[in-house]
């Protein structure tokens, strides 16, 4: 039975029609940016609370960059920053922007309405996505990093990644703009660390490159189904999903404890390295599924 289609999805079915029949030339894709982004900022317009909201998260966020280049200016000298900041500030420019183009998603889960402000959750994972973007601005720049500093950001991570789901939850502000947020937080983190742990051959390159596909595997499957097919897909993570997050979390853990503990995480390490590429194997094939089957039950 075919779903009731909101004007809101209309509109980027048009977009994404329009992007098609014109071949998918740089034209298009121009014209397809600037139609995206004005209708984000109709929505903005829109809902002036949710564009004071918006305003505010950026305004955080960009106090809190700022502060950390000024830390790393003191503790690693000017040098260091000036390699740094551009590839940092591109990242976190791109993810407030983001944040902003994709306004319109920021829907109750369940009700689908609209929320009036972004959120404590969707905040909480944008601080995820600044940890991201300091070690990505770092690879960027060159600039080697500690895993010490590795692992502080991890676990900064995985505490904002449990936090903004139990927020998200108990204040029922769940959206499908938290959920791409997240996904984009979590691929930005891990492919940052993957990378980082390869540098210092902590991991070897085969298995950062699978670590890698486990996110990249669904978001290019996802892309050739909403830019090729104009299909909606499925932003929210599967059961394989989850397990496969707890056990790379563990493992990522377990590769970035100081060595001082590596009496304790060497007998462990083969076993959760085959539980993880197990659950790491099976989770971008239970995503793609879970999308196909959310396509069929569209149609």
């Amino acid at each position: 039975m075919q779903q009731p289609v909101s004007s809101e999805n209309q509109f980027i079915v048009d977009l994404l029609t329009t992007l098609q029949q014109e071949r998918f030339s740089p034209l298009a894709w121009w014209h397809f940016l600037v139609r995206s982004w004005h209708m984000a900022w109709k929505t903005a317009s829109n809902n002036p609370s949710l564009m004071i909201s918006w305003l505010q998260t950026t305004a955080f966020i960009g106090t809190v960059t700022i502060g950390l280049c000024i830390l790393i200016g003191f503790f690693e000298g000017t040098v260091a920053l000036l390699r740094l900041f551009p590839g940092f500030l591109f990242c976190v420019a791109w993810q407030q922007s983001d944040l902003f183009w994709h306004l319109g998603l920021n829907r109750q889960t369940y009700t689908n309405k609209l929320l009036p402000t972004i959120g404590i959750a969707t905040m909480l994972t944008g601080i995820r996505g600044l940890g991201a973007s300091l070690l990505l601005g770092r690879l960027v720049g060159g600039l080697g990093t500690p895993v010490e500093f590795a692992l502080w950001i991890f676990v900064f991570g995985v505490a904002t990644d449990i936090l903004d789901g139990l927020i998200a939850r108990g204040t029922k502000t769940q959206s499908k703009l938290g959920q791409i947020i997240d996904g984009e937080a979590d691929f930005c983190l891990y492919l940052a660390l993957s990378i980082i742990l390869v540098q210092d051959a902590v991991l070897p390159l085969w298995l950062g490159i699978i670590l890698v596909l486990r996110f990249f595997v669904p978001l290019v499957a996802a892309l050739a189904s909403y830019f090729l097919f104009v299909r909606s897909v499925r932003f929210g993570s599967t059961t394989w999903g989850k397990w496969a997050g707890a056990a790379q979390c563990l493992y990522f853990f377990v590769l970035l404890v100081p060595a001082q503990l590596a009496w304790i995480t060497r007998p462990i390490n083969l076993p959760m390295l085959i539980v993880m590429l197990a659950f790491t194997i099976m989770a971008p094939i239970a995503q793609i599924r879970a999308n196909k089957a959310s396509i069929g039950g569209k149609q």
